[in-house]
């Protein structure tokens, strides 16, 4: 029994110095935590956007008691903005650059800073190529942590999509013409799927032509639709049809009952 005991003892241990081993070569933990987010999901082409991103966990991983905050956007006209805070909420100090990159925000345990907000806000970028099967988005947002000397680790990342009113009616239009072929399936589409074929052709690409695009969505709603009635009313003419049948059949069998009935009568 002891023998059993101390055996299984020691696959437990294996085990367990195993499981230690891989902790050892796991990926280590993002350099940086964000705490809070404030960003938009989508902004409109010319439209002024701002996001805010708030960090925290500053000095554990890498542990590096000063670095500097590095960011990144597809934004124009772009001014950041980054304010420190002490570990009692109360600011410390901010620094405000321009452009598409900055770097040089200072995050030091000497200040006392113990969390981070970065402001990003600029004008959404135009749109360079469009693609229906694929929603259009930019960089909104990028963060490195970086140390003097050229050591880095990215932080994180965000993307938004970005439209025209044009691009938004054209999309909208194209998903009313999907939503339609996909209700009136079971029914001769053929036509309407051609024409919404040929108006996502018209969405996409660096040359988009939005108008022919809704314009073909709408062929294709109408078609779907035609094709769906059509549908039904050649399935309410065959429920009539085998209606009628049936009816004639009984009225048939009746007949047929009421005649013999006669014929014993007469021969009785």
């Amino acid at each position: 029994m002891t023998k059993t005991n101390w055996s299984r003892s020691s696959k437990f241990a294996a085990l367990v110095a195993c499981a230690l081993l891989l902790s050892a070569f796991a990926a280590p933990a993002a350099a940086v935590s964000v705490a809070e987010e404030d960003v938009p999901a989508e902004g409109e082409v010319g439209e002024q956007v701002s996001a805010t991103v708030t960090l925290n966990s500053l000095y554990q991983n890498p542990q590096w008691n000063t670095w500097s905050v590095a960011g990144e956007t597809n934004l124009t006209d772009v001014t950041w903005t980054v304010t420190y805070y002490d570990q009692t909420g109360s600011k410390v100090g901010s620094d405000e650059f321009d452009g598409q990159n900055f770097t040089g925000a200072t995050v030091s345990s000497d200040d006392g800073v113990s969390e981070v907000d970065v402001k990003v806000t600029g004008t959404v970028p135009e749109v360079t190529e469009y693609d229906y099967e694929d929603e259009q988005s930019f960089l909104l947002m990028g963060l490195t942590q970086e140390r003097n000397g050229g050591a880095s680790e990215a932080i994180s990342t965000w993307e938004t999509h970005h439209y025209t009113t044009e691009s938004a009616e054209a999309r909208e239009a194209i998903e009313d013409a999907e939503a339609a072929v996909e209700s009136a399936s079971g029914s001769d589409t053929q036509q309407a799927e051609q024409s919404l074929t040929q108006a996502i052709r018209a969405y996409d690409g660096n040359n988009p032509d939005f108008d022919l695009a809704i314009e073909l969505a709408n062929e294709a709603e109408e078609q779907a639709g035609s094709a769906q009635q059509s549908s039904q009313t050649m399935q309410m003419a065959m429920y009539a049809v085998g209606g009628l049948v049936a009816l004639l059949t009984v009225a048939g069998g009746v007949f047929w009952y009421r005649s013999n009935q006669t014929t014993y009568d007469k021969l009785g």
